[in-house]
């Protein structure tokens, strides 16, 4: 799930614009189908993506008018990137774009196809970045491998690698790639990338094994997006879903919850432009653009509605029960372990001694000086569970402690 958001945002497209929920729909399951597959095939899957088509007018360009759009993000966006290594030319742009002549879409059907006879047959001529290559014009439905060669250009490239590692870092480490990150981190994972002809998995692979990836200095130092703040609370709590089967319930709360992080500006389905969401890339903010005096008040009240009265929306409601969560740990009825252990969960970082035992005293214990306190609600709970008076005193103390918790900066922290 992490990478179709990761390719969601690489190779954007807006559904505002596309306007049809069935290519949308393509486009997601295509991006399902390669997220942990092979890059070179995800770049020419979405090249000929109905959506993306439509999206940056590939669907438009022809050879009597080549529409340049797609071409200049295939490699500005989607490939080779704009760094200081990457001296691709504007001969470059035009020549893809010329390769590119011809698709269509078909609404019908909800696919894309080749018209030979919109198709540029010259010959395309590429920079000296890419050593001068030609690429053959060819005519009738032979036009179509002209993509294949110009994928094998543009993938001979060292800075593809690079560039791709650059952004799996930042999406799952850190959003600066220092110069010892380059040379330690993203060089080697470029070489494994290219050993294992541009196939997804044994980067991730490399990355999350890595002592870099598990180094302390790298742990809560990204802001969540809202998605991972908005899904990542449901997974975290246990939060109770109507089954898929149960469409119109299933959908609209799914649908919700798209509307949360829609609010706290991550709309799935709607990125900003080409670009992605700016957070991932615009320096020097980059993720600190997640949280705004608009955004902060409406992540809180999320929290806040979800571990209270439950979140409201789209006809249903979504709510947290805390005892889910806590009747999961090993040791719930030892105030000092569940602090601790529900933590481990919540947080990515440790929090202090003191800020610790104030949320023991003052929330949880609520000023009651023995941890028994706790500990005598939670065991008779636990042995009469059909107590209802008991069971809501056990759930309105644990409601207490995680709202606060979750409304510490702490809980924004990935």
């Amino acid at each position: 799930e992490k990478m179709v958001l990761f390719w969601h945002n690489h190779f954007a497209t807006e559904t505002n614009i596309i306007q049809d929920a069935r290519f949308m729909y393509a486009h997601n399951a295509m991006l399902r189908t390669h997220a942990l597959g092979n890059f070179k095939a995800l770049t020419k899957a979405v090249t000929i993506d109905p959506a993306m088509l439509v999206y940056l007018n590939g669907y438009l360009n022809e050879k009597t008018a080549a529409d340049e759009n797609y071409a200049r993000e295939l490699l500005e966006l989607f490939t080779c990137g704009k760094g200081p290594e990457s001296l691709y030319q504007e001969e470059d742009v035009r020549a893809a774009a010329h390769v590119l002549t011809g698709y269509k879409v078909d609404k019908v059907n909800i696919t894309s196809y080749f018209d030979p006879t919109k198709h540029a047959v010259e010959n395309k001529q590429f920079s000296s970045w890419f050593s001068n290559k030609v690429i053959t014009g060819k005519t009738g439905m032979a036009g179509t491998t002209e993509l294949d060669d110009m994928l094998n250009i543009i993938f001979v490239q060292q800075e593809v690698a690079k560039f791709i590692c650059r952004k799996l870092y930042q999406f799952f480490i850190y959003y600066e790639v220092d110069s010892t990150a380059e040379a330690d981190v993203i060089t080697p994972l470029a070489d494994i990338f290219r050993q294992a002809n541009y196939d997804i998995r044994p980067v991730l692979a490399a990355l999350f094994k890595s002592e870099h990836f598990y180094d302390p200095a790298n742990m809560s130092c990204l802001i969540k997006s809202p998605v991972d703040y908005t899904v990542g609370m449901c997974r975290e709590f246990g939060v109770k879903f109507a089954p898929a089967a149960d469409y119109m319930n299933a959908y609209a709360q799914w649908r919700s919850l798209q509307s949360a992080a829609g609010n706290q500006q991550q709309n799935i389905g709607d990125p900003p432009g080409v670009s992605g969401w700016d957070a991932y890339y615009l320096a020097p903010q980059f993720h600190e653009l997640w949280i705004n005096t608009d955004t902060l008040p409406k992540r809180n009240f999320l929290a806040d509605q979800m571990i209270t009265t439950g979140y409201n929306s789209m006809g249903q409601r979504l709510q947290i029960d805390p005892l889910v969560l806590t009747q999961q740990l090993p040791d719930p009825g030892n105030p000092v372990h569940l602090i601790n252990d529900a933590l481990a969960i919540l947080y990515r970082m440790d929090l202090s001694g003191a800020m610790k035992t104030y949320l023991k005293d003052k929330i949880l214990l609520k000023d009651q000086e023995q941890d028994y306190y706790w500990t005598q609600a939670w065991d008779q709970y636990i042995s009469n569970p059909g107590d209802t008076m008991q069971k809501a005193l056990v759930t309105d103390m644990l409601k207490a402690l995680y709202k606060t918790i979750m409304n510490l900066s702490e809980y924004h922290l990935a």
